[in-house]
């Protein structure tokens, strides 16, 4: 793979590169990335006539997938949309600035940077500072995109996110719920959040990232920059996530379709069998109904 990916890359500049990387994303992975990404659109009606969607990249590789697949279905679209590229800078060290910024010109992602502070502001905090800093990450985003004409902001959560997600609740929080594909906010009125990625599983997205011989970030907070290796982190919800990831991998050895089990119970849910549930945040009991 390696040799072979040299020689793709080797030597090409950033037209030729850039031009390889939609051929490939067209053909090869037409199936796994493009299909799956339409499907998720049509199947939860993510994507509607005259929507400005604000396309948030992170500069991981999610991200930046999700990028390029929105280009190609504003390529094919059958009606009109638009789309805003946003990338928040929540105070990057300058070398991972830098890689956002060549990734997006390699990939012709025109994107637009919004400077804050979010990683002075959670340093100091000890307890959880990563659930703080998506929180406030999000806030960021819907307050920019709505600035910029946007109804929708779209993130690059993946099939493996949701079902992850899914199995972390209930170890650790003793609760059952979902990543919906999509969500309204409560505090930005308009805006809503969409996830295209819902149907994608990570090691396509891998796959495609390796195919071309791509290199993006992956946590670029004071916390993890300076680790090398994945699982390196000390940060209790880093480290529940991967040890969620494993279980799975290991559950898939004796029982392959645990992945999609995962994913298929949350459409699946039997009210009349479990003891409570929550609407919009008011607790039932089986007992009302019985």
């Amino acid at each position: 793979m390696e040799s072979e990916m040299n020689t793709r890359t080797g030597g090409q500049d950033l037209e030729t590169r850039r031009s390889d990387i939609e051929k490939a994303l067209r053909k090869k992975f037409k199936r796994d990335l493009i299909g799956r990404f339409e499907k998720a659109v049509v199947q939860y009606e993510l994507v509607q006539e005259g929507d400005r969607i604000a396309v948030c990249i992170s500069g991981g590789k999610d991200s930046m997938l999700m990028a390029k697949l929105f280009q190609e279905l504003k390529r094919h679209n059958k009606f009109p949309f638009s789309l805003v590229f946003i990338s928040m800078d929540p105070g990057y060290l300058p070398q991972n600035r830098s890689l956002i910024e060549e990734n997006a010109a390699l990939l012709g992602i025109p994107v637009e940077f919004c400077e804050t502070s979010i990683f002075d502001a959670v340093y100091t905090i000890e307890k959880s500072p990563c659930y703080l800093c998506a929180r406030m990450r999000r806030g960021y985003l819907y307050r920019f995109a709505k600035e910029r004409g946007c109804n929708k902001i779209a993130l690059g959560h993946h099939y493996d996110d949701v079902i992850e997600t899914i199995l972390m609740g209930m170890l650790y929080s003793g609760q059952y719920q979902g990543m919906m594909p999509k969500l309204r906010s409560t505090n930005f009125e308009g805006m809503e959040l969409i996830r295209p990625m819902y149907l994608i599983r990570e090691k396509d997205i891998i796959h495609w990232r390796d195919y071309n011989g791509l290199r993006f970030l992956q946590c670029a907070c004071r916390f993890t920059e300076a680790l090398s290796q994945e699982g390196d982190s000390n940060e209790p919800s880093v480290s529940k996530r991967l040890e969620t990831k494993r279980l799975i991998a290991s559950l898939a050895e004796t029982i392959p379709q645990v992945e999609s089990n995962l994913f298929r119970a949350t459409e699946n849910v039997v009210l009349n069998k479990v003891l409570g549930y929550k609407i919009h945040g008011e607790k039932h009991s089986f007992l009302e109904d019985y």
